[in-house]
C-alpha cells in the first residue's frame, strides 16, 4: 500500500491560511519545500491537503519551482518480452 503523506522533512505544520496570498521569499521557500516533498514521492493531492491549499495552487508552485511533474496514474508495467 502506498503512503500518500509528505515526507517528515516537509511534514512540519505550515501557517497557510486558506486564501492568504503568499509572495516573495515566503513563496520561494514554500515552493522549495513542496518540490522536495513531491520529488520524494508525495502526490500533489496529499501535499495540497497537508498545506490546506488547492491542487491547482500546489501544481502551479511546483511548475514555478521547475519541478518535472510525473505522469498521471499508476506506474506503467512493461509486457514480458517473448
Amino acid at each position: 500500500m502506498r503512503d500518500d503523506r509528505p515526507p517528515d522533512a516537509t511534514a512540519k505544520e505550515t501557517s497557510l491560511d486558506k486564501g492568504k496570498r503568499i509572495t516573495g521569499v515566503a513563496r520561494d521557500t514554500l515552493a522549495a519545500e513542496l518540490k522536495t516533498a513531491y520529488e520524494s514521492g508525495a502526490p500533489i493531492r496529499s501535499i495540497a491537503d497537508h498545506t490546506k491549499r488547492s491542487y491547482g495552487f500546489v501544481h502551479h508552485l511546483l511548475t514555478e519551482a521547475g519541478t518535472t511533474l510525473r505522469r498521471r496514474g499508476a506506474a506503467t508495467r512493461n509486457k514480458p518480452s517473448t
